[in-house]
Formats: structure tokens, C-alpha cells, sequence
């Protein structure tokens, strides 16, 4: 088995077929396991967990639920002053869902999987030549036979236009800038206990901006989990923090500054002014390194599927919006399915094809839905419309007590 890119669902898939004794290995285009930022917190839900219960070793597993903790009861919808709105709560399911950190999970991911991983491999296309035998090419030259090849490169796959020919993601006018906060300083910490266990999406006076933030608490010391559980594996700090996202539309980020992460930062803290003090806090005191642009897009259901004993898996065929923490559960479960399917399928001695073709048909009901409800949700609480605006900033946040005082 060949896959493209050491995400989360690539380094997923490797775990369940390493466990089921199947020779696995990943090739990713990045020098090393942590050169670039990849996101901050991400809540699993029951799909993201079952998927990391069935594809990791228990040790490993409790790690992960060790190093998380219960997300916030509330999401709070509010105006720039942090008004409410209204307020989602959640279930009250303990374990239900867990918040993690995502480096500290890619962490637990790439444990065990030593000579397994393979940087600085950059894929570029599939040689189907052997149906029987494809062979995963990179930029260098290089090339890795296998029985299986699974792109699980992102959104900006080189393979997705080989194996999927007619399923490129489709531009949306949002994005969104993202960045982390420590979240104590001096010893307090920077969001109002009133907020402590809340999400917050606060939606501008302008269409098209809101800010999005919530905070990270680490349940167990990741240096201290990983020596108890993972010995030898690379641990992060584990330092609790905030994760925040300005979220504007494209067209007001100039293309010469995207690369550019103190430009982009200066951009989201002139753009904050006009939000409570406590988002601008969150800004000011963020980590600079930590800045991340992520130009929303919306995946399209692929119609054919190209190449045989080849196939995709997590943003690489279906990105969405960052509405309704969907993305990073839909790409697990991808992994725990095709690794069933593919396992399944050497017991029983059925064909490889088959099994990657009912993962596929399945894999696609499940994952647009989300795709569609993110897009709709991304629309809905950002789009132009001036009526549910206007109630969401003026009429609803005027029948609240303010939860958050300016002073």
C-alpha cells in the first residue's frame, strides 16, 4: 500500500493496515513532520473517535483521550461586542466528543510508524499501467510500487485531477485567517470566565467578517502522557492556548501579502478594531509564527473514479468551509472505512477493486452531506442577505443581558 501525504488521514489509514499486519507506507511532500503549521484544536466527534478507536493501538488511543478534554458546553452566537445572539448546548454525553490538539494528535498518529513515512516526497501523479500493480510517482523521479494507492494530499492534490478527472473543489468568496494565543498571561487567563467553556462566533456589523475563537485545555501534559504511553515519540509542549479566525471574504486579502505571515497578521488586527476588546486581545497577543491563510473551498462529487486500484481519501476530495467541525472527523472516518473494506476484502479473498469501490460509494453519501451543510452554514452565517443579518446583529443580541462587559 502507497499513500500520498502524512495528514490525518493518511497517517490513520497507515495505523489500521499496520495493524492488520498489512504492509504500508507513506509518502508526504514535506521536508519534515512539523515544518509547517496545520491547524490548532479540532473537536472528534463519535465518528473521529470510533475511527481512532479502530485504527490505533490502545495505547496510542488512550493517549489521544488523554492529552484532549471535554469540549465547551456552549457555542455562542453573538454581534462584534460579544452580545449574544443565541446559544447552542450541547449534549450532556460524557465522552461523546473529545478536543484535541491537532499537532499532538498527528504526534500520536506517526507513533510506531518509524520507516514508514517518507519526506520530502512530493506526488505527482499514478502510473496505472499494471492494473494489477500501480505505482505512485514523485517529482524526483522516484516512483513506489504498490497494490493500493491512496491520495490523502489535501486540497491541493496533485492526484486528484488523475483519479478523480472531474471533481475539482470550487472556490467560495470567504477565507479565513487564523492564528493562537497563549491562553494565560501573567497568570490569568485571557478569556472571561463567562466564556471559559464557550465557543464564540461573532458576527461583524458588515456582512461577509465575523471572528471565531475557543480555547484549548490540554486534559494531561502531553511530555507527560507521551512518557507514560508513547516512550520515544516526539511530544509537543502542550501548552494550553486560544485558537482564533478572523474570517473576511478573499477579495480583501491582497494576493501579495498571502504568503506573508506579519502582513497577514497586521491585516487581522486592523480588521479587529471595530470587534470587544477581548477579540482584540486575542490578536494582539497572538504567536506570529502561528498565522495561517486558509482560502475556503468546496468539494465536488466526483462522477467517475479513473484509475483502478486507486483512490482518495480526507480534503483531497472533499473540503469544506470550517463550519461545523466536519472536515477533520469526515477525513478519520475515511480512513477507518477504506482500512475496513481493504482488510475485509484479504480475508475474503475478494477483489481489491471492489472493496475500494464500496468504500468510495459509501465514502461519498456521507462526506458531501457534510460538505453541503458546512457550505450552507458558511453561507447562512456570512452571506449578503440583509434580513437574518440584521436580526443576528441588531434585533436578537438587544434581547440579552451582556455577558461580557467592555470595561
Amino acid at each position: 500500500m502507497a499513500i500520498a501525504g502524512a495528514g490525518l488521514s493518511g497517517l490513520c489509514l497507515a495505523q489500521y493496515l499496520m495493524r492488520a499486519g498489512i504492509d504500508v507506507h507513506v509518502y508526504e511532500r514535506d521536508p519534515g513532520p512539523f515544518v509547517r503549521r496545520q491547524g490548532y484544536r479540532i473537536i472528534l466527534d463519535r465518528y473521529g473517535l470510533e475511527a481512532l478507536r479502530e485504527s490505533l493501538p490502545r495505547s496510542l488511543h488512550n493517549l489521544a483521550l488523554a492529552t484532549g478534554d471535554e469540549p465547551g458546553g456552549h457555542l455562542r452566537f453573538t454581534d462584534s461586542r460579544l452580545r449574544d445572539a443565541f446559544t447552542i448546548t450541547f449534549k450532556d454525553e460524557p465522552h461523546a466528543t473529545r478536543q484535541v490538539d491537532r499537532l499532538t494528535l498527528r504526534s500520536i498518529l506517526q507513533s510506531g510508524l518509524h520507516g514508514r513515512i517518507h519526506y520530502g516526497k512530493d506526488a505527482v501523479a499514478v502510473d496505472g499501467g499494471d492494473p494489477t500493480r500501480p505505482r505512485l510517482l514523485f517529482s524526483d523521479g522516484g516512483a513506489a510500487a504498490a497494490s493500493v494507492v491512496v491520495g490523502a494530499d489535501g486540497v491541493g492534490s496533485a492526484l486528484r485531477a488523475q483519479i478523480m478527472p472531474d471533481a475539482d473543489p470550487t472556490k467560495t468568496t470567504m477565507a479565513g485567517i487564523y492564528g493562537r494565543s497563549p491562553l494565560r498571561r501573567n497568570g490569568e487567563s485571557i478569556i472571561p470566565d463567562a466564556l471559559r467553556t464557550s465557543g464564540v462566533l461573532a458576527i461583524a456589523d458588515r456582512p461577509g467578517r465575523a471572528f471565531f475563537f475557543t480555547s484549548m485545555r490540554f486534559g494531561e501534559s502531553p511530555p507527560e502522557a507521551f512518557a507514560r504511553l508513547a516512550p520515544g515519540s516526539y511530544a509537543p509542549t502542550g501548552d494550553d492556548y486560544v485558537m482564533w479566525g478572523l474570517l473576511l471574504r478573499q477579495e480583501e486579502v491582497p494576493i501579495g501579502i498571502r504568503g506573508d505571515l506579519l502582513a497577514l497578521w497586521r491585516l487581522a488586527s486592523g480588521m479587529s478594531m471595530d470587534f470587544h476588546p477581548v477579540v482584540r486581545r486575542l490578536v494582539g497577543t497572538a504567536e506570529l509564527d502561528a498565522t495561517v491563510l486558509n482560502l475556503f473551498a468546496t468539494g465536488q462529487r466526483p462522477r467517475r473514479w479513473a484509475v483502478p486500484r486507486a483512490t482518495m481519501m480526507g480534503d483531497a476530495v472533499h473540503v469544506m468551509p470550517p463550519f461545523g467541525a466536519h472536515g477533520g472527523n469526515t477525513a478519520l472516518r475515511d480512513a477507518a472505512l477504506l482500512g475496513h473494506k481493504l482488510v475485509e476484502a484479504r480475508a475474503t479473498g475478494a477483489p481489491v477493486e471492489e472493496a475500494i469501490a464500496n468504500y468510495q460509494d459509501e465514502m461519498v453519501s456521507y462526506a458531501f452531506r457534510a460538505v453541503d451543510t458546512a457550505d450552507r452554514l458558511m453561507r447562512r452565517l456570512t452571506g449578503g442577505a440583509a434580513a437574518p443579518h440584521w436580526v443576528l446583529t441588531r434585533v436578537l443580541p438587544r434581547l440579552h443581558r451582556v455577558t461580557v462587559p467592555e470595561a
